[in-house]
Parts: structure tokens; C-alpha cells; sequence
């Protein structure tokens, strides 16, 4: 037997009609609320997550207008466009319905109705509000990959041999539809892995929806992620589809998984066990297809056993684990991600013939990159900018200082070191822009060249 769908709204102030319709009706659909008072049909949608709303379209005695009708049409397409109204009028009250039809109701009914038609009407309602929530998922995602679209990601790279086991154990998981946490320090390509996974499972003509947890504000957590009904708060002008109702059969990327509060931890453990999202302000369950990957730079093992994280959910989330190594362990990568660098940048700025020297290789071997390849790729940036040949030299790499050496206060440090220190700072923060680094430091342009030359930066 199929399960009945849909939530039916019935308003009419006549309980001889209510108690009618019930009869037939109460069995075709998942669940039927009943109305007299049409002041409380706002408050109904609110609650109930109301898909048809069968309208009666006269309540004041003697007055046959559809007036009240026609306002209250208005007022619930205002709540929610995508709901269906079929209003119900005395057979004549033909005009009031075409009136009707043109504020945007889907269909009428005159009374007295035949049952059977009466019930297709519904049943049809319900399958354009069906559908035209389909159609805004359809939106949310294809904004989502236009957006993606837009966006270039580096590959994969490494041929070493801690990297030759991580693409293999990539081939691997990426057929099955197992959940997967990827582990390692800031910087290391985990949302890299996350994508070369997505592109070789089965859902790769799906979308592939990243979420930085680290940059939500606690308050945003929940509605990111599981969307909310319009007026569910008070800045609820509208309804929002969550990250993972718009992954439906694609993969979510949970980034810093980490920073998820521990009071909405088991909301995301019942949306992972049940497959299913509540929205903010709804009671009504949103069936969800999702791949799940989750990163993080975090020990998840010492945040459960302090109490941080939910010991039920770190298990669910890492039925298979990959460890990133970081760069230092890499040093056949280092050289190969280095020329890629060089490449990439030399053909932004222009400078094609642009090469990178050996010695130059070998003093990037001796830093300890604490930033990994994000902290590369930005040094490797910086010298491109800054270089004057089309040879990139060892000096033209100047490490900067860590905050805990800068500000060490025990360690002397002239006026010069820490002007300069501070220099490479700003020109860091701009990307190598000496115009907007110049205005952050209030000096010339020709005062900043001077600065450059004197300390060969």
C-alpha cells in the first residue's frame, strides 16, 4: 500500500462541511488539519508545514463577495508561493473563483462537490507543490555549480611514497559509500583529497558542496546546514534549503568538523543515522541522499575523551580514515609542488620564462613549513612578484619569523629587524601589492622600493 503524502489545510467556518470532507478525505493524505476561523491560518502554516490548503471563500454571515476569500489567498501565497490553494464556493460564486485563479490559486471547486473530483484536484495540487520544490533545489544547486563552475582547484600532487599511498587508498574508498574523515595540519590539501575522492565516486555528476564549519558563527550552524521554514525567526523573511538538503544524491564536505558546538552535535548524528533533516521551525522530515566527508586539524579522539565531541558521532563520521602527512615529511613533493608554483604564477604575472634554481630548491628543503603547501604556494607567489629575472634565487626566499620568536621579548631585536619583519608582514597580507602595502604603512611608493632594496626583500 502506498503511504499517503502531503499536509492538507481545510478552512471553511461550516462544521457540517468540515465534518464532510473528512470523511473521504482524512485517508488520502498524511495529514489533514481542520479550521473555522480563517485568523488562525497563518499560525497553521507556521506549525503544521501545510503542502495544499482547501479554501472556503465566505465566512461573514449574509456576505457572498469572496472578499475575506480573496485576502486570505493572498496572505497565505505571501507566507509561502509554493503552496497550493484550491478555494471551494457555491456554484454561484463562478466569478469569485476566476478571481481567485487570477491571485494565483490553482484550481476551484464548487459546492456541493463530487468526491472523486474533488480528490484528483487535490492529489494534483499536491504534485505541482512537489514539484515546484524540486524546482528550488534545482535552483540551489545550480547556483551552487555555476559557483563551483567558476572556482579553479589545483590537482593532486605528489609521487613520493606516502603520497603514492594515499592515492591508492583514494581509488579505494572512492567507489563505496562509506563516510570519510580526513585528518592533518592546516594547509596539507584536505579539501583537495575531499574533491579527488567526489571525482571518482559514483556521484560525480552530482554536486560537490563544501561548508567551512570554522567561519559559522554559531548562530548560523543549524540553518546552514538544515535550512529553515519562512518565519521561523524572526529574520526568516524566507525559506532556506540547508547545505544537505541541497546535496541530495551529491556529497557535502564538512571542513574543521572540529567547530561544530556540542549542542547541535546529535542533530547531526540523527541527520547521518536517519537520513533525514528537520528544518528550523518544521516537524516535518526532509529525506536526504547524502556522500559524507569530513576534515579536520584536530585530535577528535583527545576532544571525545575531554568531553568536546560526541564519541557516537566521531564514529560515525570515520568508517574510513586518511592521515595527510605534512609538507616537511614530503621533500620529493616539496621540489615537484614548487616548480607547479612557479608554473601557475609565472603565467598569472606574466613572466613565461620565469625558472627556479636549484639552490633555490634546496633552501625551501631546509624551512619547516608550518603552513604546508597553502604556506609554499603564497612564499612561491611572493617571489614570483618580487623577482627581477627570470631566475627565481634562493634569496629571494625570506622566511618570516614566527609570532612566537617575534615577539619573544627576551630575544634583542633591532629597529631595523622589526621594521622589517613588519614590511614582509604587510606585503604578505596584499599578495606582493606594493600600492596597497605602501598605504597600510602611510610611506611613498619610491620610500617602499627604498625599504625593499635595503633589506633585499
Amino acid at each position: 500500500m502506498i503511504k499517503p503524502e502531503g499536509n492538507l489545510l481545510i478552512i471553511d467556518d461550516n462544521q457540517d462541511v468540515l465534518d464532510a470532507l473528512s470523511l473521504f478525505i482524512e485517508n488520502d493524505f498524511e495529514k489533514v488539519h481542520y479550521l473555522r476561523n480563517p485568523n488562525l491560518i497563518l499560525e497553521n502554516l507556521k506549525k503544521n508545514n501545510i503542502d495544499i490548503v482547501l479554501l472556503d471563500m465566505n465566512y461573514s454571515a449574509g456576505i457572498n463577495s469572496g472578499n475575506e476569500g480573496l485576502y486570505w489567498l493572498r496572505e497565505i501565497l505571501k507566507f509561502d508561493s509554493d503552496i497550493t490553494v484550491v478555494p471551494i464556493t457555491a456554484y454561484g460564486e463562478v466569478e469569485t473563483a476566476v478571481k481567485a485563479l487570477k491571485e494565483g490559486a490553482f484550481d476551484f471547486v464548487l459546492k456541493p462537490w463530487d468526491n472523486d473530483k474533488l480528490l484528483s484536484t487535490l492529489k494534483a495540487a499536491f504534485k505541482l507543490r512537489k514539484s515546484k520544490q524540486k524546482v528550488n533545489k534545482l535552483k540551489v544547486k545550480n547556483k551552487i555549480l555555476i559557483e563551483e563552475s567558476n572556482k579553479k582547484y589545483p590537482e593532486l600532487i605528489g609521487s613520493s611514497e606516502v603520497m603514492k599511498k594515499i592515492h591508492k587508498l583514494i581509488n579505494k574508498v572512492s567507489v563505496t559509500h562509506a563516510n570519510i574523515l580526513i585528518l592533518g595540519e592546516n594547509g596539507t590539501g584536505k579539501e583537495l583529497v575531499a574533491r579527488e575522492i567526489y571525482k571518482k565516486s559514483n556521484r560525480k555528476n552530482e554536486v560537490f558542496i563544501p561548508v567551512d564549519l570554522g567561519s559559522l558563527n554559531e548562530s548560523l550552524f543549524e540553518t546552514e546546514l538544515f535550512g529553515h521554514e519562512k518565519g521561523a525567526f524572526t529574520d526568516a523573511k524566507e525559506k532556506k534549503v540547508g547545505r544537505f538538503e541541497a546535496t541530495n544524491k551529491g556529497t557535502i564536505f564538512l571542513d574543521e568538523i572540529a567547530n561544530i558546538p556540542l549542542s547541535l552535535q546529535a542533530k547531526l548524528l540523527s541527520v547521518i543515522q536517519n537520513k533525514e533533516v528537520y528544518k528550523v521551525g518544521s516537524s516535518k522530515p526532509t529525506p536526504i541522499d547524502v556522500r559524507l566527508i569530513c576534515a579536520t586539524n584536530k585530535n577528535l579522539e583527545e576532544m571525545v575523551n575531554e568531553g568536546l565531541f560526541r564519541e557516537d558521532l566521531f564514529y560515525r563520521i570515520n568508517s574510513i580514515v586518511i592521515d595527510l602527512p605534512p609538507l616537511r615529511n614530503r621533500d620529493k613533493d616539496l621540489f615537484l609542488l614548487s616548480e607547479f608554483f612557479v608554473t601557475k604564477y609565472a603565467n598569472n604575472y606574466n613572466k613565461k620564462n620565469l625558472r627556479i634554481t636549484q639552490r633555490a630548491l634546496e633552501k625551501l628543503k631546509t624551512h619547516n613549513w608550518p603552513g604546508n603547501i597553502r604556506e609554499l604556494e603564497h612564499t612561491i607567489e611572493k617571489a614570483v612578484i618580487l623577482s627581477e629575472s627570470n631566475l627565481i634565487n634562493e634569496d629571494d626566499f625570506i622566511f618570516r619569523k614566527s609570532e612566537s620568536n617575534f615577539f619573544d621579548r627576551n630575544r634583542a631585536l633591532t629597529l631595523e629587524e622589526i621594521e622589517k619583519d613588519v614590511i614582509i608582514t604587510v606585503l604578505e597580507k596584499h599578495k606582493g601589492n606594493l600600492s596597497e602595502a605602501s598605504k597600510e604603512l602611510a610611506i611613498s611608493r619610491q620610500t617602499m622600493y627604498n625599504k625593499l632594496s635595503k633589506f633585499g626583500i
